[in-house]
């Protein structure tokens, strides 16, 4: 199999949603602390870490929408590994929303078919474009209501993005929130690499989230399988 890495690094003070609290992330305890504490026999190093549940690359939990929502350690773990496609977007300007007409342009340029029960990730080549400057959070551009209506149609259980927000910043973005709990599908945010899945066949997309209690979203270690069969990986 080939393994491609979608999942944003996770580091001291690293680019998080406006209004949301840093993440913070230290030495707990060095190898030398550790050495003099436990008699000179042998130091262990620890660190520590602060962040909200939507931090990095994370996946939304429909509590996130609704507070009658299912919270994140109930969301069904067979969500989290399903056949994907990747979709290039890359020419959809910043700020714009991607309507219908765009998503099924880009379906026909794949020539691939949206997977029943899987995701669509979206590459609109914003994290390759602004990451990490201020821009990162602010001009991606998104799904429509429309559009979002439009994936749950095709029968996914989620879809990704490579920005911050499944929608363009504002009234957008809330609406595209809100129809992803009315229709009864998430979406993934602050995907990345996603330009290597362009022109390659359906992958396999895992991103299991870390069991938090009542949790409204979760980090996601978030990747894309290739099965290769006999072939070797280049």
């Amino acid at each position: 199999m080939k393994i491609i890495d979608l999942s944003r690094e996770l580091y001291h003070r690293t680019p998080s949603y406006p209004g949301h609290p840093p993440i913070i992330h230290g030495v707990w305890k060095t190898h030398e602390d550790s050495f003099a504490e436990s008699g000179n026999v042998h130091g262990l190093s620890s660190m520590f870490i602060s962040m909200p549940d939507h931090a990095g690359t994370h996946i939304d939990a429909p509590r996130h929408f609704n507070k009658t929502g299912q919270p994140i350690n109930e969301y069904p773990l067979e969500n989290c590994i399903v056949p994907g496609i990747c979709l290039d977007l890359r020419h959809i300007a910043p700020r714009a929303e991607i309507a219908p007409s765009d998503l099924e342009a880009a379906v026909r340029k794949a020539g691939l078919p949206v997977p029943n029960g899987g995701t669509v990730l979206l590459c609109t080549g914003h994290h390759e474009r602004t990451f990490p400057r201020k821009e990162y959070a602010t001009d991606n551009c998104g799904l429509n209501v429309a559009a979002t209506e439009w994936l749950a149609r095709q029968g996914v259980v989620h879809f990704g993005i490579d920005s911050m927000r499944p929608g363009p910043e504002g009234k957008v973005n809330a609406l595209v929130h809100k129809a992803c709990g009315e229709l009864d599908i998430t979406h993934i945010e602050s995907l990345c690499n996603l330009e290597a899945l362009l022109g390659q066949g359906p992958f396999t997309f895992i991103g299991l989230p870390m069991k938090w209690r009542e949790g409204t979203g979760s980090p996601i270690r978030a990747v894309a399988v290739f099965d290769l069969g006999s072939k070797p990986v280049e």
